[in-house]
């Protein structure tokens, strides 16, 4: 990716989150991301840019939002949502996290919810290297009940009932599968396909 790709890739960064009806609780962490965007531009977008930056992933449910699909993260030894780093080839936050999602789960033809759905700015321990804060960026996928693919950074990829999660979760991700279900299940959120 180009210089000037980062910095459209940036500037759709601040529009997507500008854009974003964000839930009361989200309103100011909403508003800190588009400081941090601002003020860090391109580099806010890239892991060799420093120790915080943003990351995108993908909460993939079950059409009728009865199932979410976890990986148990090898680093961190969670169980925890599909994402990552955003990648030069990625064109936006949610071209990365569609790509995350099939790269991590093996599952194609997701169709994707258009628009944030969450935000989590979490800090890592030391197994993530020089990484220190993720400041994720989460949006929602939809599929069948299909068998997922264990990838090179899981040690498991497995649905679970959204009202029977796993013990060993990251701290946040319960509360985010929380927030994104309300959101899903109160407004019609628009839906496009993966193919």
């Amino acid at each position: 990716m180009t210089d000037s790709e980062k910095s459209t890739a940036a500037a759709d960064a601040i529009t997507i989150l500008s854009r974003w009806d964000a839930p009361s609780s989200h309103i100011t962490l909403r508003d800190e991301y588009l400081t941090f965007l601002r003020e860090r531009g391109s580099s806010a977008l890239d892991r060799a840019g420093g120790p915080a930056h943003l990351t995108a992933s993908c909460f993939i449910f079950t059409p009728d939002l009865g199932h979410v699909l976890l990986c148990f993260h090898r680093k961190g030894q969670f169980w925890v949502q599909v994402g990552g780093h955003i990648d030069a080839a990625d064109d936006d936050l949610v071209e990365a996290a569609l790509r995350e999602a099939r790269e991590e789960s093996g599952l194609n033809g997701l169709t994707v919810a258009d628009g944030v759905l969450d935000l989590d700015r979490h800090h890592l321990g030391a197994a993530f290297g020089r990484c220190q804060t993720h400041w994720d960026v989460g949006f929602v996928a939809l599929s069948p009940l299909l068998s997922p693919q264990v990838s090179d950074e899981s040690e498991q990829v497995a649905w679970f009932p959204v009202d029977a999660l796993p013990e060993r979760m990251a701290k946040s991700v319960k509360a985010r599968i929380v927030v994104m279900l309300r959101q899903l299940v109160a407004p019609s959120v628009p839906l496009t396909s993966d193919t």
